[in-house]
């Protein structure tokens, strides 16, 4: 650990990396909220789904449009602009949704350009550690600490939005989600990584997968096959997080025990993220995405086991659920590396963000799916299927080795 405490002593890298995770809280925050708050004030848990939904929906179209501008127009501009439009409109939702007389479909139009013009801070804050740490070494170090961050955040976010439920009216978490976006978004765009960040020029691009500036980069040669390993992964993800709703409500009998669940995976990731960014590794990215989709597979298929039993103790599903976990985040590590390495050098924040289209996407069909599943058989169905899914994915990884050894063999 004291790679990364020297990191984050370094503080080109703290205070963009601490403005960050306060700008991608909302990311956590806002479909929860959503729920609750429409659910609560609405009464309907169908028309809080389709909000939430149509959330996603805007999130993944917006994306890839505000990663090619961080390309075009640099940071500052485009994180202020996108948070503050995106707070915006996340704050006339909230209002919308106070006053019943507002139509269900104005709510989830408004649903839908919060998520479009939702700011693209992982994109840029990949940049970011590529300006602050110039050393490769000390890059990967940031982009393991980055990806451990995020996964902290999707216990964080839920926990913060309770205590303010707790505390305050139906729309108090809301409104602090509209602060955090917006002031996040500011925060970290006035730092100096931020601020010096700079689009690399066309004429310095690298060969690799290049080719017009004129049709989007997920069409680059070896990204449409990582977007499709991302987003069958990401089915993957969403069947696993709805299952463990189900586990905790159907299996363990209280939705109390959901907490302990998802901080047992979600710890996992966190410490599989830290333990992969702090080892030296010999293999190319490519030969390593097989390898850690096919761990997290299999331990999909001992939690599917383990859920199967009548009553299965939470000193069981915590340990298997935190094993679990430590593959979560060094596949999107390495993941991510692989776009990099495949995507032209001057269009990366486009790239980056398509990868956050291919998670949201594919965890929304997982969503979905795993509701089916479960009114079905149960939370062990699910389970199973998610394991499929991500076994599925390492399938695709390896049939798609040829391809991937092809367009980086000039600079691996």
């Amino acid at each position: 650990m004291k790679d990364y405490v020297h990191l984050l002593r370094n503080p080109r890298a703290a205070r963009p990396f601490a403005a960050a995770v306060l700008a991608r809280l909302p990311i956590s925050m806002a479909p929860l909220g959503l729920v609750l708050l429409v659910e609560t004030l609405r009464d309907s848990y169908t028309l809080a789904g389709v909000v939430t939904g149509a959330f996603a929906v805007g999130v993944a179209v917006g994306s890839p449009v505000w990663g090619r501008a961080l390309d075009t127009y640099g940071q500052p501009r485009v994180i202020t602009t996108s948070a503050c439009t995106s707070a915006a409109f996340l704050l006339a939702l909230t209002a919308a949704t106070a006053h019943l007389a507002v139509p269900a479909v104005v709510l989830v139009a408004l649903a839908v350009l919060v998520g479009l013009t939702f700011p693209p801070v992982s994109p840029a804050m990949r940049a970011a550690w590529r300006v602050a740490l110039p050393d490769p070494r000390q890059q990967r170090l940031g982009y393991a600490l980055d990806a451990s961050a995020v996964e902290t955040l999707f216990v964080t976010g839920p926990l913060l939005l309770t205590l303010i439920l707790a505390v305050g009216p139906s729309v108090a978490p809301m409104l602090v989600t509209v602060v955090i976006l917006a002031g996040g978004g500011i925060l970290y765009s006035r730092t100096a990584a931020a601020r010096s960040s700079r689009p690399e020029p066309r004429d310095a691009a690298s060969a690799v997968g290049r080719s017009g500036d004129g049709r989007p980069v997920a069409l680059e040669k070896g990204i449409p096959l990582t977007l499709v390993v991302l987003a069958a992964m990401s089915v993957g993800f969403g069947l696993l997080d709805v299952s463990l709703a189900g586990l905790a409500e159907q299996v363990l009998g209280s939705s109390d025990k959901l907490g302990f669940l998802f901080a047992g995976i979600a710890g996992g990731s966190a410490l599989g993220g830290l333990i992969y960014g702090g080892r030296q590794w010999r293999a190319p990215e490519r030969l390593r995405v097989p390898v850690s989709l096919g761990g997290f597979g299999l331990m999909l298929v001992v939690l599917a086991a383990a859920a199967a039993t009548d009553d299965p103790p939470m000193g069981l599903l915590v340990p298997v659920l935190f094993v679990t976990g430590l593959f979560i985040a060094p596949n999107l590590i390495v993941l991510q590396s692989l776009v990099d390495d495949l995507a032209p050098s001057h269009r990366l924040g486009e790239a980056q963000a398509w990868l956050s289209t291919a998670v949201t996407a594919g965890a929304a069909v997982g969503n979905a799916l795993a509701g089916l599943l479960i009114d079905r058989g149960g939370p062990r169905e699910s389970l199973a299927v998610a394991a499929v899914a991500v076994l599925a994915a390492a399938g695709i990884a390896l049939l798609a080795q040829p391809r991937w050894r092809t367009v980086l063999q000039p600079t691996t």
